[in-house]
């Protein structure tokens, strides 16, 4: 199914031709059995970025709470933390933007959570941030990244890194990659 989903979308992602391998492959299936154990368990996946990644954060959030196919009787837990613009824009006014989703995540995040987090550099701080508050607290961490995959691939129990220094192509990967994901969560849970 992977290979499938990957092959319809090579037309528009030819860059991605090499990256249908194993590496790629293990990574997704990985990904998408820790995050369907943690829905079977009860917990929640929690989903940030910044920017165009923030977009891409609350959409793959949404397509786990309504469905990509089906309309669930029972959506998964899911939540955008980007999505709160109130406690951002005052916490990094009265704070500091570094921390605005640690805060969160010291909030909302429970042992046996996922964070998931999308980061085109995987340098963004206030990401880097949650994802060590994350690690520390019982929190596993995926990451979708690019270019080296940053300071964010040694916070992460499972990076899927793009090997791509333009923010947009990377970005059009961690979609196709994103959407994948859920639809094996929906395909399985």
């Amino acid at each position: 199914m992977i290979k499938k989903l990957i092959h319809e979308s090579i037309k528009s992602h030819q860059k991605t031709t090499g990256l249908i391998d194993n590496y790629l492959i293990e990574k997704v299936k990985s990904s998408s059995s820790i995050i369907i154990e943690t829905l079977r368990n009860g917990k929640k996946v929690m989903w940030c970025g910044n920017g165009g990644s923030a977009a891409q954060a609350n959409h793959l959030s949404a397509e786990l709470v309504g469905g990509m196919y089906t309309k669930k009787i029972q959506p998964f837990a899911s939540i955008c933390l980007n999505s709160d613009t109130a406690f951002i824009t005052a916490w990094s006014n009265d704070d500091n933007f570094e921390n605005i989703f640690l805060r969160q995540l010291q909030s909302l995040g429970c042992k046996g959570d996922i964070l998931f987090v999308l980061s085109t550099s995987g340098n963004s701080k206030n990401i880097v941030n949650a994802a060590s508050y994350a690690l520390n607290n019982g929190i596993k961490v995926i990451s979708l990244t690019g270019d080296s995959g940053g300071a964010i691939k040694e916070f992460s129990d499972i990076n899927i890194n793009i090997p791509s220094n333009d923010t947009q192509r990377i970005q059009e990967i961690h979609i196709l990659i994103g959407h994948i994901i859920c639809d094996i969560i929906e395909n399985n849970i």
